[in-house]
């Protein structure tokens, strides 16, 4: 039976799966409801488990009957700090979170996928690593598990990686998506004190106002990228918060802005680093006052290799048809902490549409909107994919693809 047909008799499983992670969402590193959810649905099968030593993660190794290469396949756990508003009959359970990013699809298409594979075991021509990830949402979890051996897990390193991640928008329901090079850009905080002297609001001569030092460092940030960064290599820079002062007549001590960077190379994130506190701490400098900035490295670009990409993008169109896959035009300015499995292994990042077929793409909520909504019907097809990567990766086995 083909692959997409198993994967679609297994369907009412994953998305029983999907609805009981969805109704008890858990954030950050420490997921131990979730972790227990996917150790339950791998009990029984032929895989090798490793709880994680200092995070909640799960890492499953699949050893194949034949000898091959090992694929690494990975799918995050983590919610977000969201109350949901959808009205679901399995909605979050928990009060401030929520899979509003559909992380719960992910983990219950990879824990079908490791029952699939495992079925099939005695012909496999290698070795599949499944990594069952918590933390996307900011903590660095994959790096958490990097540094715990999950990339060494089956004894030698992969030779490709895959992830999979679903769209509340944008992409019609089902359509799949890739692209070589970027896939989605770099992530970098920059945080702003400015130190100033308070006063009395009606005599601001004789303090040292940081207010207006702090509004004109946001505007000066928003010309440096039109002017230092070429067009052709976006930069994007958001200030996302600010806060000063406590009431109207009074002139604060300080101002603080937080603000994000995201950028496509290497090149420009370096220059973001040493550019952005320099341009701070000049025009604190100019207004007699001082500045702290600093300018933390968070989410490198995540970066599909070309081959695994167009690799990705053929077993697409084999399992699925023409009509289901596209190469992404542009990459898009979120961020992923999969771009550090991606640096140490070639790979592909897909995205698959999700979004109800009863929407308009192009309206339908965000992902990480209290009323996104991600369409069950895409678990069954996004199961296959996975399964069907590994499989004719390790097909393939140690040898670069032309």
């Amino acid at each position: 039976m083909p692959v997409r047909d198993e994967a679609a008799n297994l369907a009412g499983e994953i998305t029983e799966l999907r609805h009981a992670i969805h109704r008890e969402p858990e954030i950050g590193l420490d997921l131990p409801k979730t972790q227990r959810k996917v150790l339950d649905a791998l009990s029984g099968l032929p895989l090798e488990v490793s709880p994680g030593q200092t995070v909640s993660s799960v890492t499953a190794v699949l050893r194949g009957g034949r000898p091959g290469p090992v694929v690494l396949l990975r799918g995050d756990m983590d919610a977000l700090p969201v109350t949901e508003e959808t009205g679901l009959p399995y909605a979050s359970a928990i009060s401030g979170a929520m899979h509003a990013c559909g992380h719960d699809l992910h983990t219950a298409m990879l824990a079908g996928a490791a029952k699939l594979l495992s079925a099939r075991q005695a012909e496999l021509p290698g070795t599949v690593i499944f990594m069952f990830q918590p933390g996307e949402e900011g903590y660095a979890g994959a790096r958490h598990m990097i540094n715990e051996g999950v990339l060494d897990a089956a004894g030698e390193r992969p030779v490709a990686a895959y992830a999979l991640h679903v769209s509340a928008n944008k992409q019609p329901c089902g359509m799949f998506s890739t692209r070589p090079g970027p896939m989605l850009a770099a992530a970098d905080q920059i945080t702003v004190t400015v130190h100033g002297r308070g006063g009395h609001a009606s005599q601001p001569h004789r303090a040292a106002d940081p207010i207006p030092a702090a509004c004109e460092m946001v505007i000066a940030l928003q010309t440096m990228v039109t002017r230092k960064f070429d067009v052709f290599d976006p930069v994007v820079i958001t200030v996302g918060s600010f806060h000063a002062g406590t009431t109207d007549n009074v002139i604060p001590d300080q101002a603080r802005f937080l603000a994000t960077a995201r950028s496509y190379s290497a090149e420009s994130r370096t220059a973001l680093a040493d550019l952005v506190p320099r341009l701070i701490r000049d025009i604190a400098e100019a207004h007699g006052l001082t500045a702290d900035a600093e300018y933390a490295a968070e989410y490198p670009v995540t970066v599909n290799d070309a081959a695994e990409a167009a690799f990705a993008g053929q077993v697409i169109t084999e399992v699925f048809g023409p009509d289901r896959g596209e190469t992404a035009q542009h990459p898009i300015t979120g961020a992923e902490d999969f771009s550090f499995v991606l640096e140490e292994v070639p790979g592909a990042f897909v995205f698959v549409g999700a979004c109800p077929p009863d929407r308009d793409p192009e309206t339908a909520p965000t992902n990480h909107s209290a009323i996104a909504l991600f369409d069950d019907s895409v678990l069954a097809d996004g199961t296959a994919l996975y399964a069907e990567l590994a499989l004719r990766r390790l097909a393939q086995g140690r040898l670069a693809k032309g």
